[in-house]
């Protein structure tokens, strides 16, 4: 039975088949080269307008909650149970892998015109080559944490303790650098695998960790319905969940107006996190940019001590 209380302080703003995990390698990048670094981080991405929705029948936020990171919590029934925070008919929308140009955008305009908030989990590399696109997200007031550097898959075996750190300390000194501010210490683990190490690893840095409930699987398909479909068949059967898509693909760029409009028919409220503070980066990576099986235990504590309702 999930646990309805845990590490999350729920807080909550009124705006109104778990999924298996996936094997994606890391994304061809079509587009530009890894840049050269620049001696200075573009400008910090303007803070967030509130803005009264010009839908009124759009499906909005249901409420906003806070997270209280501290030990490493992690969230998503794939990987992670002991953490419920949500009720019935809540969702989490997620994005790994952007930014990314045409896809991103498209992805943001989808969720403006519905008035309505996600997380994304940008790849360092992408942050880099795009900054100003990861500061349209933050500009547009969603929450961004990381996604590591390259999307190296952790569990490797044939990288060292040292070089999945840097991974994942890389990786949010570029957001950092792109943002001009230091993002949320959210964390998806590339293909969704977690080496236990790594978990650890993460709760010394008091970095939340986020599997998903479902797994859109939009890597493997060409058209938008198809992401709408894998979407709503395992939320219907759930009834809740975090779920898992990606804005550096065209398919869910193209599938986000109908499965938005599909959660709001169905009756889902879309829920939005965020963090208590930001992620601390370090100093040696801060630089670099500039210049340039079984899990472990995760924190028992309850739900309403990591999770807060902030409005509804």
């Amino acid at each position: 039975m999930r646990i309805a209380a845990g590490l999350v302080i729920a807080g909550a703003v009124s705006l109104s088949a778990i999924g298996v995990a996936w094997s994606q390698a890391t994304p061809k990048a079509a587009g530009p080269a890894q840049p050269t670094p620049q001696a200075a981080a573009p400008a910090p991405a303007p803070a967030p307008a509130k803005q009264a929705c010009a839908n009124p029948d759009a499906l909005g936020v249901g409420r906003v909650v806070e997270i209280d990171t501290t030990g490493g919590p992690g969230f998503g029934f794939e990987h992670f149970k002991q953490l419920d925070f949500l009720r019935d008919k809540e969702v989490v929308l997620t994005f790994d892998d952007g930014p990314w140009p045409v896809n991103t955008p498209a992805v943001l305009k989808a969720l403006a015109d519905q008035c309505t908030k996600a997380i994304f989990f940008p790849i360092g590399k992408h942050a880099t080559y795009h900054p100003e696109i990861l500061k349209q997200v933050a500009a547009a007031g969603h929450t961004i944490g990381a996604h590591t550097w390259s999307h190296a898959n952790l569990a490797n075996k044939k990288l060292t303790e040292d070089q999945r750190k840097d991974e994942i300390e890389k990786g949010y000194a570029a957001v950092k650098w792109a943002l001009g501010a230091a993002p949320s210490p959210f964390f998806r683990f590339p293909a969704l695998q977690h080496p236990p190490e790594m978990v650890t690893y993460l709760g010394t840095r008091n970095i939340a960790m986020f599997s998903c409930d479902i797994d859109s699987f939009d890597f493997k398909v060409r058209k938008p319905e198809q992401v709408v479909d894998n979407v709503m068949k395992k939320l219907d059967k759930l009834g809740k969940g975090i779920i898992l898509m990606h804005d550096f693909q065209r398919s869910t760029a193209e599938a986000m107006p109908e499965l938005l409009r599909r959660l709001k028919a169905g009756g889902y409220k879309v829920v939005q996190m965020r963090a208590k503070a930001p992620v601390e980066t370090f100093a040696k990576y801060d630089e670099e940019l500039a210049k340039s099986n079984p899990l472990p235990t995760v924190s028992s504590r309850p739900v309403s001590s990591v999770v807060q309702t902030i409005s509804e």
